[in-house]
């Protein structure tokens, strides 16, 4: 088989294929961002689509390159997220009628989307595999032009135009760092940059439950860890054949993160960056505060791949780097079950700040005595230092404290 091939005129051929249907996303450098980690960041605000993910770079391109005839058959694709709403939403503009595949469990709200851009839903399969087989099936006996999320030359051409429009902003950026799912984005960002300017530095980021192209690198087909992610839009046991071809003499490097650097790098970005990112979108970041001594002054690129977040998923994550950074924090005290033990517990608490959002007793704890319980308190703190001085406060009451 021919090896794929992929040129900056290629990519500047699709910037002008989707010009004026693709929002060209802003490049912004952060300061805030800059100070939290040492280096000189800009972020690429992918989330900022319409659909609000790099996708619809990839599906404008593509659908924008067919045939009338092919345009009539309409296309097909296995996909529960970005792809799904990316070639929808152009295709509904286009035209083009589209089928999407999503496999058995898929959540309604990501079905109502996809339908609500006139695509046609087909839910078959217990996995995404599942769904692309059935997908394959619907071309075969229908007629219709399969377009892969990422192994596909004019989906990752069109990616492309998203490490083009950086570099064209920025040409003197020292390195950019992109999530790697299929491998798409990087492929298509790595050829545009490498050409714009050889001495930039490409480094990929995979989540350590989906390290496929690491995986690749070493010679395996397909990664052999798996799991529920917060990354789920990188969360692909198998990078595409067509990225890795492309991309493979590119990378410098991929750096693969743990969920607790992802679940940073969302917190990060609401909190300090005030914008919202998805899992995925959030890799990016979520490297740079994992190996801060890799991109330490130098000017980096970020591209901040989608915002498709669950606002429930979103509420949990800022809460729970809330409790790693001490600003909410549980007491666990064992004392007397006899009224006026609360107040002075609360009373404590008040005198020094906290503020308290939980309160739960547990009497039937066999470690406590039968006429105790044990208090559970969360409080809202300032940061360590404020912990410690409640924590204090409720030990010179005569309570011992056990902080979670």
């Amino acid at each position: 088989m021919t090896s794929p091939t992929l040129s900056l005129s290629d990519i500047q051929a699709a910037a002008a294929r989707i010009e004026g249907h693709v929002l060209r996303t802003p490049f912004l450098h952060s300061r805030p961002l800059s100070r939290l980690t040492g280096a000189d960041i800009w972020v690429k605000y992918e989330n900022l689509h319409f659909t609000a993910s790099f996708k619809e770079r990839g599906a404008c391109n593509r659908l924008g390159q067919m045939s009338a005839e092919e345009r009539k058959r309409g296309v097909v694709a296995a996909s529960a997220g970005n792809h799904a709403s990316a070639l929808a939403y152009h295709g509904q503009r286009l035209g083009i009628p589209v089928t999407i595949v999503m496999p058995v469990g898929t959540p309604f709200v990501k079905i109502e989307k996809t339908e609500s851009f006139g695509a046609t839903v087909v839910i078959e399969g217990a996995t995404f595999d599942d769904a692309t087989v059935h997908a394959h099936m619907l071309r075969d006996t229908r007629g219709y032009i399969f377009v892969s999320a990422f192994d596909d030359i004019g989906i990752v051409t069109g990616q492309g135009t998203c490490g083009l429009e950086m570099l064209t902003d920025e040409p003197d950026l020292e390195a950019i760092v992109v999530p790697i799912g299929g491998g798409g984005l990087i492929a298509g960002c790595a050829t545009a940059g490498k050409a714009l300017n050889p001495d930039l530095h490409v480094y990929g980021v995979e989540a350590s439950m989906y390290p496929s192209f690491v995986a690749r690198r070493r010679g395996e087909r397909a990664c052999k860890t798996q799991g529920s992610t917060l990354a789920e839009g990188i969360a692909i046991k198998a990078v595409g054949d067509i990225p890795f071809a492309i991309a493979d003499p590119l990378i410098d490097e991929v750096l693969v993160v743990d969920e607790e650097d992802f679940e940073k790098g969302v917190a990060f970005y609401a909190t300090v960056g005030k914008t919202v990112a998805e899992g995925a979108g959030a890799g990016g970041l979520a490297a740079v505060l994992r190996f801060p001594e890799r991109f330490k002054g130098r000017k980096v690129g970020l591209v901040l791949a989608g915002g498709n977040i669950d606002p429930r998923m979103l509420a949990s994550v800022l809460q729970r780097e809330m409790v790693r950074e001490h600003r909410m924090v549980t007491y666990r005290i064992v004392a007397d079950d006899r009224p006026g033990v609360l107040a002075s517990m609360t009373t404590a608490i008040a005198a020094k700040g906290g503020n308290i959002i939980d309160v739960v007793h547990n009497r039937l704890a066999l470690d406590v005595p039968a006429k105790g319980a044990e208090y559970d308190i969360m409080i809202e703190t300032r940061d360590d230092d404020h912990a410690d001085t409640i924590a204090e406060a409720l030990r010179n009451e005569g309570y011992a404290v056990r902080m979670g």
